[in-house]
Protein backbone atom coordinates (compact mmCIF):
# COMPACT_ATOMS: atom_id res chain seq x y z
CA UNK A 1 0.00 0.00 0.00
CA UNK A 2 1.35 3.43 -0.97
CA UNK A 3 1.69 5.88 1.87
CA UNK A 4 2.77 9.49 1.88
CA UNK A 5 2.24 11.82 4.80
CA UNK A 6 0.02 9.16 6.35
CA UNK A 7 -2.27 8.84 3.29
CA UNK A 8 -3.10 5.60 1.51
CA UNK A 9 -3.18 5.28 -2.30
CA UNK A 10 -6.94 5.84 -2.41
CA UNK A 11 -6.66 8.95 -0.25
CA UNK A 12 -3.87 10.32 -2.44
CA UNK A 13 -5.99 9.75 -5.56
CA UNK A 14 -8.90 11.52 -3.87
CA UNK A 15 -6.70 14.51 -3.09
CA UNK A 16 -5.40 14.59 -6.68
CA UNK A 17 -8.95 14.40 -8.03
CA UNK A 18 -10.04 17.22 -5.72
CA UNK A 19 -7.08 19.29 -6.92
CA UNK A 20 -8.04 18.73 -10.56
CA UNK A 21 -11.64 19.72 -9.76
CA UNK A 22 -10.48 22.96 -8.12
CA UNK A 23 -8.19 23.73 -11.06
CA UNK A 24 -11.01 22.98 -13.51
CA UNK A 25 -13.44 25.21 -11.61
CA UNK A 26 -10.87 28.04 -11.60
CA UNK A 27 -10.29 27.65 -15.35
CA UNK A 28 -14.04 27.71 -16.01
CA UNK A 29 -14.42 30.86 -13.90
CA UNK A 30 -11.54 32.49 -15.79
CA UNK A 31 -13.06 31.50 -19.15
CA UNK A 32 -16.50 32.74 -18.09
CA UNK A 33 -15.13 36.14 -17.10
CA UNK A 34 -13.21 36.34 -20.38
CA UNK A 35 -16.31 35.56 -22.46
CA UNK A 36 -18.63 37.82 -20.46
CA UNK A 37 -16.18 40.69 -21.01
CA UNK A 38 -16.70 40.06 -24.74
CA UNK A 39 -20.47 40.37 -24.53
CA UNK A 40 -21.63 36.78 -23.98
CA UNK A 41 -24.08 36.07 -21.16
CA UNK A 42 -24.25 32.94 -19.03
CA UNK A 43 -27.19 30.60 -19.59
CA UNK A 44 -25.96 27.57 -17.62
CA UNK A 45 -22.79 26.17 -16.14
CA UNK A 46 -21.78 22.48 -16.02
CA UNK A 47 -24.77 21.04 -17.87
CA UNK A 48 -24.61 17.25 -17.46
CA UNK A 49 -26.62 14.46 -19.01
CA UNK A 50 -26.34 10.71 -18.45
CA UNK A 51 -26.55 8.31 -21.37
CA UNK A 52 -26.84 5.03 -19.50
CA UNK A 53 -25.09 2.65 -17.14
CA UNK A 54 -22.58 1.40 -19.71
CA UNK A 55 -22.08 4.52 -21.84
CA UNK A 56 -20.77 7.87 -20.69
CA UNK A 57 -23.07 10.84 -21.07
CA UNK A 58 -21.86 14.33 -21.69
CA UNK A 59 -21.14 17.62 -20.03
CA UNK A 60 -20.92 21.15 -21.32
CA UNK A 61 -18.74 23.38 -19.16
CA UNK A 62 -20.46 26.65 -20.11
CA UNK A 63 -23.55 27.50 -22.11
CA UNK A 64 -23.70 31.16 -23.08
CA UNK A 65 -25.72 33.38 -25.37
CA UNK A 66 -23.91 35.62 -27.83
CA UNK A 67 -25.22 39.15 -28.47
CA UNK A 68 -26.69 37.96 -31.81
CA UNK A 69 -28.77 35.28 -30.02
CA UNK A 70 -26.52 32.33 -30.88
CA UNK A 71 -26.36 29.70 -28.16
CA UNK A 72 -22.71 28.91 -27.50
CA UNK A 73 -21.64 25.58 -25.98
CA UNK A 74 -18.16 26.00 -24.52
CA UNK A 75 -15.56 23.41 -23.58
CA UNK A 76 -12.88 24.81 -21.28
CA UNK A 77 -9.46 23.14 -21.19
CA UNK A 78 -6.48 24.16 -19.11
CA UNK A 79 -2.89 22.93 -19.11
CA UNK A 80 0.14 24.11 -17.21
CA UNK A 81 2.29 23.80 -20.31
CA UNK A 82 2.08 23.09 -24.02
CA UNK A 83 4.54 20.19 -23.78
CA UNK A 84 1.85 17.62 -24.70
CA UNK A 85 0.27 19.71 -27.46
CA UNK A 86 -1.59 22.19 -25.30
CA UNK A 87 -5.11 22.48 -23.97
CA UNK A 88 -6.97 22.72 -27.29
CA UNK A 89 -5.24 19.62 -28.65
CA UNK A 90 -6.54 17.59 -25.71
CA UNK A 91 -10.13 17.60 -27.03
CA UNK A 92 -10.46 14.35 -28.97
CA UNK A 93 -13.31 12.96 -31.04
CA UNK A 94 -14.88 11.08 -28.12
CA UNK A 95 -15.04 14.28 -26.06
CA UNK A 96 -16.54 16.18 -28.99
CA UNK A 97 -19.23 13.47 -29.38
CA UNK A 98 -20.11 13.74 -25.67
CA UNK A 99 -20.34 17.54 -25.94
CA UNK A 100 -22.63 17.29 -28.97
CA UNK A 101 -24.78 14.70 -27.18
CA UNK A 102 -25.19 16.98 -24.14
CA UNK A 103 -25.92 20.00 -26.35
CA UNK A 104 -28.58 18.07 -28.28
CA UNK A 105 -30.18 17.04 -25.00
CA UNK A 106 -30.15 20.66 -23.79
CA UNK A 107 -31.74 21.87 -27.03
CA UNK A 108 -34.63 19.37 -26.69
CA UNK A 109 -36.02 21.46 -23.82
CA UNK A 110 -36.29 24.59 -25.97
CA UNK A 111 -39.45 25.31 -27.96
CA UNK A 112 -37.43 26.62 -30.91
CA UNK A 113 -33.70 25.91 -30.95
CA UNK A 114 -31.66 29.02 -31.77
CA UNK A 115 -28.56 29.01 -33.94
CA UNK A 116 -25.75 27.40 -31.96
CA UNK A 117 -22.04 26.68 -32.13
CA UNK A 118 -19.30 24.88 -30.22
CA UNK A 119 -16.44 27.01 -28.91
CA UNK A 120 -13.31 26.07 -27.03
CA UNK A 121 -11.50 28.19 -24.48
CA UNK A 122 -7.97 26.87 -24.10
CA UNK A 123 -5.84 28.08 -21.21
CA UNK A 124 -2.16 27.21 -21.59
CA UNK A 125 0.14 28.35 -18.78
CA UNK A 126 -2.29 31.17 -17.97
CA UNK A 127 -2.68 32.36 -21.60
CA UNK A 128 -6.31 32.29 -22.81
CA UNK A 129 -7.15 31.40 -26.39
CA UNK A 130 -10.79 31.54 -27.55
CA UNK A 131 -11.63 29.36 -30.52
CA UNK A 132 -15.13 30.28 -31.75
CA UNK A 133 -16.85 27.57 -33.80
CA UNK A 134 -13.96 25.21 -32.99
CA UNK A 135 -15.92 22.21 -34.29
CA UNK A 136 -19.37 21.38 -35.57
CA UNK A 137 -21.97 18.80 -34.58
CA UNK A 138 -21.47 16.71 -37.72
Amino acid sequence: MVKAAGLTGAALEGKASAGRKLAGDAAEAQALGFLQARGLSLVQRNYRVARGASAPGGEVDLILRAPDGTLVFVEVRSRRSTAQGGAAASIGSAKRRRLVYAAQHFLLALPTPPPCRFDVVAIDDGHIEWLPAAFDAG
